[in-house]
């Protein structure tokens, strides 16, 4: 794999590597645009000296990465809220007492026990200009929730912020929130908000007007409940109204990808308009037509299903997929997946510490990479068994790869993943064809019964293999310690192995226990630490009420 032959790869990982020592070491824009012009100067300086003089374009090429690395450094201190004057964090005021707060709903999001809850963006406090993103928490009571995305609202209440964590190793939400620029929740009831008869008309107003479109039309069509809400995430992303059982067999059989829409559900996407417009011939003008239809069709698809950051992600991924396949260069795939990482992250710089992007990614690479040595494992005759093969080698290449990032992030295993993707991959490519016609058709007009009852059967029957699998509980290997020195010898480890697997070499073989031996000083280093320590935890217990 000569990935890091092609300049755009040095280029990527340095860019990387600014966003990441940025985050951790957050410098004021002053300080990155200064180490920005020094790179510049240094950049055009070697530049114009190894035009001379070769031996000099080893400087070139370091200046070139370390100007890369000060641009991810100020790509992230630009898309940093909280640096900007007039976001709402700089008004202290606001968090000690109420204000009348001005806002425009932008996202619906799951909704809790008390509270409807939406993300909007602050138009002003007390008819001062401020920006920025928050949660808005809307009491639940017996009326209809009549809200909708594109809706101003002004309230008076006061701006409060999300409580950290209170006991050691648990999710951080306030640091999840601040990386999606969130840093404040404000908690209202329909009877304390003024809502403007005036819409914001933008983008994502229309996105949520067919989102609900497609719902009303489905509902109509007496769409059974549970079901539909499975339905709205495979085909949508839309997770808001799934119930806690659902998405915990999901969990335990290891199948949660399928429910948050990312790489595979736009894959499906593209290799259902590739089925279609296959009469079309490899033409030069042929190919460019299918291309243009792929690019309208997925960029839809993102409209469609409310411009999700992950569908957004997946759905840029894909389009660069498809452009590079355009131009004959599918030896390049990974540098196409690198100008898109670059592209996505050089507008939004914190997609990389979320982890749908690193799983989406990590999932693909691992895919390219190592999907053709386990196909070539085993080579069935029979075009059914190889297509069933085919589909569950792409299955076990994305698990291997996000194996290791998995345990680091939920600390759990569920050992019957393999068996779930046999038993739901022909269903599932059943379910996302029939259901990106269903919501294709609801979008403009009720569906045909036969079409809905289909759909809806084939999603019963996914839950109920889902369900089957998930209820062997003892097969989900829970609470596993996975720290950081864990995760990177894990996967030094997985990347030496896979080159001794395509290439064998006694040198190769070097590496991998090499590897193996750095996997043992991760957990040996983990236990020294650990008995090093000498600490009391007293956690901290919700409050509950007691009654005599």
């Amino acid at each position: 794999m000569k990935v890091l032959d092609f300049p755009l790869a040095k280029i990527t990982f340095s860019f990387v590597f600014g966003i990441v020592a940025a985050y951790y070491w957050l410098p004021s824009i002053t300080i990155s645009v200064l180490y920005l012009f020094i790179g510049l100067v240094f950049l055009s300086t070697f530049y114009l000296l190894s035009k001379k003089n070769k031996k000099l374009n080893l400087f070139f090429g370091l200046s070139t990465c370390y100007t890369s690395f000060c641009i991810g450094i100020i790509a992230l201190s630009i898309n940093t809220d909280s640096f900007q004057n007039s976001n709402y964090t700089h008004f202290k005021n606001a968090f000690e007492s109420q204000h009348c707060i001005d806002i425009t709903l932008r996202e619906k999001l799951k909704s809790n026990t008390y509270n409807d809850r939406y993300i909007a963006l602050i138009n002003s406090i007390d008819n001062k200009y401020y920006s920025g993103r928050i949660i808005v928490n809307i009491a639940k009571d017996s009326f209809k929730n009549y809200f909708v995305i594109g809706n101003n609202i002004r309230t008076k209440t006061i701006l409060q912020h999300t409580n950290s964590p209170k006991n050691p190793n648990q999710f951080d939400y306030a640091q999840y929130l601040a990386n999606k620029q969130i840093y404040a929740q404000i908690y209202t009831s329909k009877v304390e908000i003024d809502v403007n008869k005036k819409i914001k008309k933008d983008i994502w107003f229309y996105a949520s007007r067919l989102n609900t479109r497609i719902i009303h039309n489905l509902e109509k069509a007496k769409f059974n409940n549970s079901e539909m809400n499975v339905a709205l995430a495979l085909i949508l992303g839309q997770q808001q109204e799934i119930s806690s059982d659902i998405i915990q067999d999901y969990q335990y059989s290891g199948a949660t990808h399928v429910l948050s829409v990312s790489g595979l559900h736009v894959g499906f996407i593209m290799l259902f308009i590739l089925f279609i417009l296959k009469p079309i011939p490899n033409t030069k003008k042929g190919s460019f037509i299918k291309l243009v239809t792929i690019l309208i069709s997925l960029a839809l698809f993102a409209i469609i299903s409310g411009l999700s950051p992950p569908v957004l992600r997946s759905v840029v991924m894909f389009s660069f997929l498809a452009i590079g396949n355009h131009l004959h260069r599918k030896s390049n795939t990974y540098h196409t997946l690198l100008v898109s990482i670059l592209l996505i992250l050089l507008f939004e710089p914190y997609f990389l510490f979320d982890v749908g992007f690193q799983l989406s990614y990590i999932a693909l690479f691992s895919i390219l990479w190592l999907q053709p040595l386990l196909k070539n494992i085993w080579l069935p005759k029979n075009k059914i068994v190889k297509y069933i093969w085919e589909g569950l080698t792409v299955s076990f290449a994305a698990q291997i790869g996000t194996f290791p990032i998995c345990l680091y992030y939920f600390y759990q295993f569920p050992a019957l993943f393999f068996v779930t993707n046999i038993l739901i991959l022909p269903v599932l490519s059943f379910i996302m064809i029939v259901g990106i016609v269903v919501m294709l058709i609801s979008a403009f007009t009720s569906c045909p019964l036969i079409l809905i009852q289909i759909f809806e059967k084939s999603i019963y029957v996914l839950n109920q293999i889902i369900h089957y699998v998930a209820s062997f509980e003892s097969f989900v290997i829970k609470n596993i310690s996975f720290n950081s020195y864990h995760l990177i010898s894990f996967y030094l480890f997985l990347i030496a192995a896979i080159i001794l697997f395509k290439k064998p070499s006694h040198n190769k073989l070097i590496i991998v226990l090499v590897t193996i031996i750095m996997i043992q000083v991760s957990f040996i280093q983990t236990k020294k630490e650990i008995e090093s320590k000498q600490e009391l935890i007293v956690y901290n217990a919700k409050k509950k009420n007691s009654h005599h």
